[in-house]
This record gives C-alpha cells, structure tokens and sequence, in this order.
C-alpha cells in the first residue's frame, strides 16, 4: 500500500469535503429555490371560485394564482421583488395592475407556510374570514409594462393594460356596483372597480 505525502493527504481530504459540503447545500437548498404548485377547488362551486391552482416560486420571489370558472376565469401573479400584482381577466381581455399590500397579502414565506402545513388544499384553512382590497382601476392604458417588471410585463404584453389604486373608507360605496371580486385561496378578496371590469 502507497503512503501518501501530507500533501497529497490533505488535497484528497479537502476535495473530499467540498463534494460532501457541495451535496449538502443542495439538499438544503433545493426546497428553498423550488417551484412547487398546489390545487384548491370548491366542490360544488357554491362560491362561484371554480378552481384555483397556485405556483410559488422562491427563486423569482413571485406567486402565481389561476382561476379556472369558464366565463369569470382569471389568472394573478404576485412580483414580491417588485410589489406589483397583475390579474389578467380571460372574458374581458383585460391586465390590472396595482401595489401589493403587504400587510394584507401573506408573504411569500407566510404563502409557502401554508402550503407546507396544507392549509389551502380541500376546503380552506377554516379560519378567520379573508381578509378585503377594493382597488379604482384608472381608465387610461399602461404604455410601458417595463417599468412594472418582467413577470408582469410577460403576462400583459399584447393586451390592454391599466393600473388600480386601493380604495379606503367611503369612497368604497361609490363603485360597490361595477366591481369584478377575485377570491384567492380563503385568504383575500381582491375587488377590482371601474368602467373597465363592469359585466
């Protein structure tokens, strides 16, 4: 058997230890960058929500929602890097884009939380009441989707595209009849206002 040099020792001990560090960073890592996607569906669609498949992924920092209902079908994306929020409604050929609000939509790490604990698949976490956002969506088009990041800019490219404002307080009762509501998994009711999403 051939002794080997301290040297030679200690560069196979060293590129022995990198492959075990390497190999163990992507064990733990992975979950952390992983997309993964979930199904939440209302049985009888009662609620009219039809059924809403979710997509995190961790490495974009962003979310994506679809709302499969025929007609009412909607699909959102969550930009956390950006904090835009786009939803794009199918029927209406329509993109709006608004401010995240941050303390009302969960994290991402609260939303991928959930997920893990499977909270949202069946019939809803059970829990409190979601919480609400009502936004005025402007009239006028968005002509550069650019400056809203990159994800957005994808989903809305070749559609008409405006933004939306939240509304608090009375101003809430003014557009409480031309609202198109996005229910999204039991944990938000977002509510869209205007000429524009009036059925």
């Amino acid at each position: 058997m051939l002794a080997c040099s301290s040297v030679h020792c200690f560069r196979e001990d060293k590129m022995k230890f990198t492959i075990v560090f390497a190999g163990l960073l992507g064990v733990f890592l992975a979950p952390a960058l992983a997309d993964y996607n979930i199904n939440v569906s209302d049985d009888n669609n009662k609620a009219g929500s039809g059924q809403q498949s979710v997509s995190v992924n961790n490495e974009h920092n962003v979310a994506n929602v679809d709302n499969n209902n025929g007609g009412n079908s909607w699909n959102s994306i969550w930009d956390y890097g950006t904090g835009f929020a786009a939803t794009r409604l199918f029927q209406k050929k329509i993109c709006i884009v608004h401010k995240m609000n941050k303390e009302v939509l969960p994290s991402i790490q609260s939303l991928d939380a959930l997920v893990k604990e499977k909270k949202l698949q069946g019939k809803g976490p059970g829990g409190p009441p979601p919480k609400g956002l009502m936004y005025s969506v402007n009239p006028n088009k968005v002509d550069d989707l650019s400056k809203l990041g990159e994800n957005i800019a994808n989903m809305c490219r070749g559609i008409p595209t405006y933004m939306a404002e939240e509304m608090q307080g009375a101003s809430l009762l003014f557009y409480s009849e031309k609202c198109f509501t996005t229910n999204i998994l039991w944990i938000v009711n977002i509510s869209f206002c205007g000429e524009k999403v009036a059925y």
